[in-house]
Formats: C-alpha cells, structure tokens, sequence
C-alpha cells in the first residue's frame, strides 16, 4: 500500500507547515478577548468580574507587556545612536547630509504636526463615559498618580528649566528611571537626547569608532530579539488585556478603537497626499502625480510587507530606474531614511499617545504635547523599520508621561493594518527626500560647473 502522506527522502527538509501569520493571530486574539469580555460584561456582576480580571487576565497581559518594556531603555539608545550615526560624517558628506537631515526633520515635524492636530480635533478618546474612564483608572490602579500629574500639568515651568532637562547630568541614573512617570529629571527625552548627542559624536570619529559602533548594533539586534520572543506571545496577551477591557467597559472602548483607526489613517492620507505632493513640488521640481505613479511599486512592497528594511532594495531600484535619481544619493539617503526617516510611524506614535491620554482622562497642556512632538520626532529617527518596531517607542513616551502601558494592548489589534499604511508613508517619505536632495545637488553641481 502506498503511503498517504508525502514522502520523505534521507536527508531532505522536513515538509513545511502551514502556519497563522501573526498579526492574523494578533487579530483572533483581540476578537475573541473583546467577544469574551462582552460576553462577561453582559452575563455578570461587576464585584466578581472585576476580581477575575485583577487577578488573572490582567497579570497575564502584563507579562507581555513586561517583555516589552524591559528593552525599551536599551532598544531606544542603541537605535537612535545607530540612526543618527548612520548618517554618516556631516562635515565629510557635506551638502548632502545636511540636506538629508533638514528634510527628515521638517518631515517628521510636520507629521507630528498633523496628527497631533487631528487628534486634539477629534479627539477619539473621549468617547467614554466617565464612568467607563473611572473605571478604567481604577482597573489600572492608576488615578492618584494621574491626577498628581494633571495637577503638575496646570504649574508653569520655565522653558529654561525644560532645556536643562534635556541635558542628563547622570545618564546611566536617566536610563534607570526613565520609565518611572515621577522621575524628576529629564526621563526618557533626556536619554534620548544623549543618545543622539552619542550618535553625533560617534560619527565624527568613525575610524576609531567601528568596533563601538558594532557593538552597540549588537545590542540592537539583542533586543530586536528579545522584542521577537514577546510578539510570539502577543495573541495571548492582547486576548488577555482587550477581555479586561472590555468585560469592565463593554462597547465604550470599541467605539472609541474604531474612530481612533479612522483619525490615523486620515492623517496618514493627509501626510502622504498633502505634504509629500507639496514637497515634491516645491522642492523636486516633479509633478506629485508622476512621483506617486512612479513610486508606486516600492509604495505597495512597503504595504504588503510592512519593513521599511524589506524595501529598501525595491526602493533603490525605483529611485535610480524610474524617478532617474543619482545613485549615490539613492543610496545614502534611501539606506539611511529605511531607519531615520519615519514620517508615518512618527505621526502614528504622535495619535496614539493623544489617544490614550484621552481614554484615561488625562489632558495634555501645550508644554507637554510638544515634549511629545520632540520625543516622536526623535523617536521617528530611532525606530525600528521592522513590523511592530514603533510599539517599544510608544511605551518609552507613554511611561514618560504617566500614561498606563496597558491600553497599547488593544491598539495591538488593529496595528497590523495601521503598521501597513504608516509603512508605505515612511518609504514614500524617503524617496520623497531622496528625490528632493538629489535636484539639490544637481543644482549645485551645475553652478560649481558654471
């Protein structure tokens, strides 16, 4: 009888299994947790209900979120030290690094612009009640120190201060509280402050800087890992927090998922069609219909893939063959923009924070949402262009401001799709500033000819 299987030959690769992709399994993970705590919500009273969570959904979710967290420090240093350094010498590359730099700032700037704006416009996190808010803070245990810090919001604080802040006079004791809402110095902006100046001055001495440099990507790639390991058991964690969620607050924080969704992708949108096609005008002298239709085959890599690293090799490609750009532009700016140039992760993390400010009712005055805009904007520089690289960044800002890490678990559910636009936003963004470099260095190469 033959066998019914496939055969096995000595020596040959086991046959492959089919396998969930994880953000479907992510996916499963929030529906089911968010039916489950309906469900709960609907069939039981809220002592025992309240008890279930506290003492076993909710520590099983935050073992996830720990796992998260504890490279959050490290994987923050070490990316924008390696994001900033990969720019390379300044005073060796000259016009072009400088250009680069000026365009990944005011990128990312107007992109933290956008959506803070839209997210203090719609504002999707005050669709709770507050007696679904009250219950959430309670969920967290959180509420005295929210209101300590939105009584410390209202205190004027001069800007002279804020700017010593950022210099850290004890890193390594700025690294050891920089997750801790109640640090008195700089916290996370300070540490990310001194990693930047870190970067700066790695670059300036590259030659003697190499085996530094390698060893801090080592460290990159440790935590990358480490970071891996939790997403393999996200769908369990996400299941876990979203029923804690939603047994104690029912539909509330659905609605209020669903318009925080729509806010992203119409600032997205907004970034994408609006300021790309400005800047391409203006800057790169190119019609924002030929650039879009030129660039679309890196635009839907990044979509599918959503790794601004993965497309990177597409992107090269289209920027020399199609948008005919110098190759020596193509790639420095392009390499360096798969890190550094995070326009939609960085309006991206700017909403998600705003949003879960608002959903455990904590209101950011203008002083701290520009801390806010100045930590995305740094924070686009340093992210990972990997899927799921912007979450350790999103819970550095969230911590610094006292804001509970454990809401990111339902943003978990539907941060595939989100992570697939803000991607093709990022790539779109780099061969944006790569196309306007490169008709900045041929304009300055005709006139040293000239």
């Amino acid at each position: 009888m033959l066998p019914s299987g496939p055969v096995e030959t000595p020596g040959s690769p086991p046959p492959r299994r089919w396998r969930l992709a994880l953000h479907w399994q992510i996916l499963i993970g929030l529906g089911l947790g968010a039916a489950a705590g309906l469900a709960a919500n609907a069939l039981f009273a809220e002592a025992p209900l309240r008890g279930f969570t506290e003492n076993v959904t909710l520590p099983v979710g935050q073992i996830f979120l720990r796992l998260i967290l504890m490279v959050v420090v490290p994987l923050v240093f070490s990316a924008l030290v390696l994001g900033v350094a990969g720019i390379g010498d300044v005073r060796r590359l000259g016009r072009m690094g400088v250009r680069t730099l000026v365009f990944t700032v005011l990128l990312s700037g107007a992109s933290v612009l956008i959506g803070l704006g839209l997210a203090n416009a719609v504002r999707p996190g005050d669709r709770l009640s507050a007696g679904a808010r009250e219950k959430l803070r309670q969920q967290s245990r959180v509420e005295g120190r929210l209101r300590q810090k939105v009584d410390e919001a209202g205190k004027p604080r001069p800007l002279l201060h804020s700017l010593r802040d950022l210099i850290p006079e004890n890193p390594l004791k700025e690294m050891a509280g920089a997750l801790d809402p109640d640090n008195p110095g700089g916290g996370m902006l300070a540490v990310m402050a001194f990693a930047l100046m870190f970067g700066i001055a790695v670059s300036v001495a590259p030659a003697r800087t190499g085996a530094l440099v390698a060893a801090i990507e080592g460290l990159f790639d440790v935590c990358m890992v480490i970071i891996g390991w939790a997403m393999r058991v996200a769908p369990l964690g996400v299941a876990a927090l979203v029923f804690s969620h939603t047994a104690v607050l029912g539909l509330d924080l659905l609605k209020s998922l669903a318009l925080y969704v729509v806010v992203v992708l119409a600032g997205l949108a907004l970034h994408l069609f609006g300021v790309y096609s400005l800047v391409v005008a203006l800057f790169a002298r190119l019609s924002p219909r030929r650039f879009f239709s030129l660039s679309s085959e890196a635009m839907l890599t990044a979509f599918g893939t959503s790794s601004s690293n993965a497309t990177l090799p597409v992107s090269l490609r289209v920027g020399e063959e199609k948008l005919g750009l110098g190759r020596a532009v193509t790639r420095f700016v392009l390499t360096v923009g798969a890190t550094a140039n995070q326009n939609g992760t960085a309006l991206y993390e700017g909403i998600t924070v705003l949003f879960l400010a608002q959903v455990y009712g904590k209101d950011l005055d203008l002083a701290q949402q520009a801390s806010v805009m100045l930590m995305c904007v740094m924070a686009g520089i340093g992210t990972a262009g990997v899927p799921a690289g912007s979450l350790p960044m999103v819970g550095a800002i969230l911590a610094t401001l006292g804001i509970p890490f454990e809401g990111i678990a339902v943003i978990l559910g539907v941060d595939r799709l989100l992570d697939m636009c803000r991607t093709t936003v990022n790539v779109t963004g780099d061969l944006a500033v790569a196309a306007c470099v490169d008709r900045a260095e041929r304009a300055a190469a005709g006139e040293t000819a000239g």
